[in-house]
Parts: C-alpha cells; sequence; structure tokens
C-alpha cells in the first residue's frame, strides 16, 4: 500500500484505506483541489479540462471518478479515452482547454495509478500552484456546483492523429529519407497506449515494415514497464530474429523512450536525449538543459556545437522551467525523455522517434555505429529504501561535511561532482526511496561510486 502526495499530483497503489493508498475518496478530494485552483485562477463563467488515460486496469474507473468530480463542479470534460500523456498535453492547447488530466502512473507498476495535472499551456502545473492546491486538499476548500450548473462530458478520438500531424510538420522530420531508407523497426508498447498510436507514427513516417511487440492496450504490462535494459530482453531478441534496423520501447504512457540497436545491443537510456540533441544542435544550433541525473554526454555534445549546457532539478517541470530561461533548442531527462520546444514542452517519446529516426536515416549509420560516436560514460541507478524517521536534511548534511572539497550542488538533493565522475542523492517524489545516481567512464566505477555513499548512509543512519 501506497500514497504520495506531492506539488506534482497524486500517485498510489488501488485499493485499501483513504490516506493510505490511493483510493476513489483520495482521487475525488484531489480532482476537487484542481479544480478549485483553476477557478481561482482563472475566475470565468466556463472551463474545460481535457482528460486522458493510459491502458493500466484501474484507469477507467479513475477516469470516471475524476469527470464526474469535474462535472460536479461545473467544468466541461473533453475526454481523449486512451491517449499518451503527450497527445494530451497537445490537446490542451489544441482544444483551447484550461487544463488537463493525464490518468497515467507511468513507469510505476500495474497495480499503481496517478493524476498528472496539466495548465493551460498543457504543462504540468508549476511547484507554487501544487503547494496551493495541497493546502486546499488539507482544508477540504471546494465547492461543487447545483444540479443545473453541472458541466457535461465529450469525447474526442482524433488527437492521436492531430499529435503525429503536428510532428510530421516539424522542420526537422525528415519522412520522405525515412521512408527512402526501407526501415523494419520492432517496437515493444507494454500492452499499452504506445500500441495505439507508435504504429500509426510509423507508418506515417513511411516505414517499410513494424515488428510490434506487446502492443494490444490490455493494461496488463507483460514485463515490468520502465523501459530498461533488464527488462527488454525480448525486444532485444525481436530486433535480431527479425533483422530490424532498430528497436523502440515505450512507457505506459509513452514520455520515455528507450533504443535498442541492430545487433541488439542497447543504445542506453542517458543516450537517447543525447543522439536526438546531436541531431536538433547540428541543424539549430543552441543551448541544452536536462536535469542533475542526467549524463554529462549532452553537455559534450552541446559544447561541440557552441551552445551551453544548463542542469535543472530532477521533475519535468524544472526542465522545463530552465529551458525557457535559457532558451534551449532541446532538453529532456536522462530518463529517455526527449523535450523539443518547436513540438511542446512535454516530454515525448514519439517526436524522439521522428527526430531519431531523421538522424540515424540521414547520419547513412546503423544504430550501433551511431551510438560509438558518442562520448562513453557510464551511469549506475540505485534505490535505498527509507526507514519513516529517517532524515533526510540530516544524511545530506553529513555527506556535504565528508566531501566538502568536492564540487557541491544542494539544488535538488545533493549532487557531488569529482574530475571525471559525480554523484547524485535525492528522495524520489514516485517512491518511498531515495534514489543515489553516479556515473563515471566505466561501469565498475559508476557501482564503486554509488557503493561508497550508499555505505557512507548506512553508516551514519546505522
Amino acid at each position: 500500500m501506497a500514497l504520495i502526495k506531492s506539488i506534482s499530483g497524486i500517485r498510489g497503489t488501488i485499493g485499501g484505506m483513504p490516506g493510505v493508498s490511493l483510493s476513489p475518496v483520495d482521487i475525488v478530494h484531489f480532482t476537487a483541489a484542481y479544480g478549485s485552483l483553476l477557478k481561482k485562477k482563472m475566475n470565468k463563467s466556463g472551463y474545460i479540462v481535457v482528460t486522458g488515460r493510459d491502458a493500466r486496469i484501474s484507469g477507467e474507473m479513475v477516469s470516471q471518478l475524476v469527470t464526474a468530480t469535474l462535472t460536479g463542479m461545473g467544468f466541461d470534460v473533453i475526454d481523449l479515452g486512451l491517449a499518451t500523456t503527450p497527445t494530451v498535453e497537445i490537446a490542451v492547447t489544441h482544444l483551447k482547454a484550461d487544463g488537463g488530466i493525464i490518468i497515467t502512473a507511468s513507469h510505476n507498476p500495474g497495480n499503481w495509478n496517478a493524476l498528472k495535472l496539466l495548465n493551460a499551456d498543457g504543462e504540468f502545473i508549476p511547484a507554487e500552484d501544487g503547494t496551493e492546491m495541497l493546502d486546499v486538499i488539507n482544508r477540504a476548500d471546494y465547492h461543487f456546483e447545483t444540479a443545473e450548473r453541472i458541466g457535461r462530458i465529450t469525447t474526442n478520438r482524433e488527437t492521436d492523429q492531430i499529435h503525429i500531424q503536428k510532428i510530421l510538420d516539424l522542420d526537422l522530420v525528415d519522412a520522405a529519407q525515412i521512408r527512402k531508407a526501407g526501415l523494419k523497426v520492432a517496437i515493444d508498447c507494454v500492452n499499452s497506449v504506445g500500441g495505439l498510436i507508435i504504429p500509426k507514427l510509423l507508418r506515417a513516417l513511411g516505414v517499410d515494415e513494424i515488428i510490434e511487440l506487446h502492443c494490444k492496450p490490455t493494461g496488463v504490462f507483460p514485463h515490468n514497464p520502465e523501459p530498461l535494459p533488464a527488462h527488454l530482453n525480448n525486444l532485444a531478441s525481436a530486433v535480431v530474429r527479425y533483422g530490424a534496423h532498430v528497436g523502440f520501447a515505450v512507457d505506459p504512457d509513452v514520455d520515455r523512450l528507450a533504443i535498442v540497436n541492430e545487433d541488439g545491443s542497447f543504445f542506453g537510456e542517458e543516450y537517447t536525449l543525447v543522439a536526438v540533441a546531436d541531431y536538433v544542435l547540428r541543424h539549430k544550433p543552441g543551448n541544452t538543459v536536462s536535469n542533475l541525473s542526467s549524463s554529462r554526454a549532452l553537455l559534450d555534445v552541446t559544447l561541440k556545437y557552441g551552445g551551453s549546457y544548463s542542469a535543472s532539478a530532477v521533475g519535468e517541470v524544472n526542465v522545463v522551467q530552465e529551458m525557457k530561461r535559457v532558451h534551449a533548442v532541446i532538453g529532456g531527462e536522462g530518463n529517455g525523455g526527449v523535450i523539443f520546444p518547436d513540438l511542446h514542452y512535454g516530454r515525448d517519446a514519439l517526436a524522439g522517434i521522428a527526430l531519431f529516426l531523421s538522424h540515424m536515416t540521414g547520419s547513412g549509420l546503423k544504430c550501433s555505429d551511431l551510438r560509438y560516436r558518442y562520448p562513453d560514460y557510464h551511469i549506475s541507478k540505485n534505490k535505498m529504501e527509507l526507514s519513516e524517521d529517517a532524515d533526510i536534511e540530516n544524511i545530506i548534511q553529513h555527506l556535504k561535511n565528508k566531501y566538502h572539497k568536492a564540487e557541491i550542488n544542494e539544488s535538488d538533493g545533493l549532487r557531488i561532482d569529482f574530475d571525471e565522475e559525480w554523484v547524485h542523492l535525492r528522495k524520489s517524489n514516485t517512491e518511498p526511496v531515495i534514489r543515489i545516481i553516479s556515473e563515471s567512464r566505466s561501469m565498475e566505477k559508476a557501482r564503486q561510486l554509488a557503493q561508497q555513499i550508499m555505505e557512507d548512509v548506512n553508516k551514519f543512519t546505522g
């Protein structure tokens, strides 16, 4: 059982007691608080909210609670049904809505669900709005309308094609070049909404043959839905078996993209953004942004084109804010999240696929050879479960004191930079754990660094 309320939304396991797991009561309260926030900020006569969900089993139940709550507050709801996170984000602005709610727990297992909350720009609500919304929940300060003023629900099933067309219209997406290459592409969509839209995108891009794995949106995930190498052996085998030029894997809501090389090896989730940024910067030089837990390879690529790199706190909303501040032309997160402002300010695996295929076919290289063009860094990602009484601030202070001679960044947890390696320690916003991410020139060194920090934490906490 788990329930995590944060400034970025609510997330938890389905079933159990209110306030302990993600119950119908919690969903109604959180949705009502979001509606109250929109009304306070806009103060107008009519409101529209777009909703969409991934394919997980609890999605329809959660969607019904969300839409009923919103209409009870007087909102008109445009329900997209099964839709990716970036599709919902694009739909908010395309349909001129006042906000959006995406019903997805992203990479979490199938017994989880969550609400992701958008503003009128189709972007995640900022921290100050999230803090205000949590206060509204604590005070139960929301108002429902009388019968004659309740909202109405309409459906829209055309937004997939709108999303695809906007990608095809991008100057840097070369569908003619992709079509000419005669590609064979394998995909793993983890039995969620990617299985509905990614084949459509690939066909629109002119891909000759698509090998589909787990593309029926049943919501029964065939493996751990986080698109990491350990979970993608079937995709890697299919790429080799069918002679595919490349393999793509996405998470249940399609905002993360992992790539498999033609030989079955893994491109590396950190290098999804690096490769796409290389392509974008070659045609459109400028600045880049990723978060503090992302590879320094993006820095190297950015400097190659004369741009400036900035690191933000972890979290898409923080990356977007920093991208806007420095006018970045490309950015994202090292978990395979690509944000291309020419399309919209949101992680978008569909845009990542189109830009990557344009890059690969334009280079004339095999996927594995393209990967060899980039600096070779290795990241070790680790988790430590926290006890309920763990004092993160004391842990961070202890590590600061121990490594005071290194470069210290406290904008999001604690990042310690050494000469050619770094480690980032922060409390997760989506799980009751502390994350310890390290990077070095070899995986062995990266793991040793992470292990050293975990031992430091264990010794300090007893």
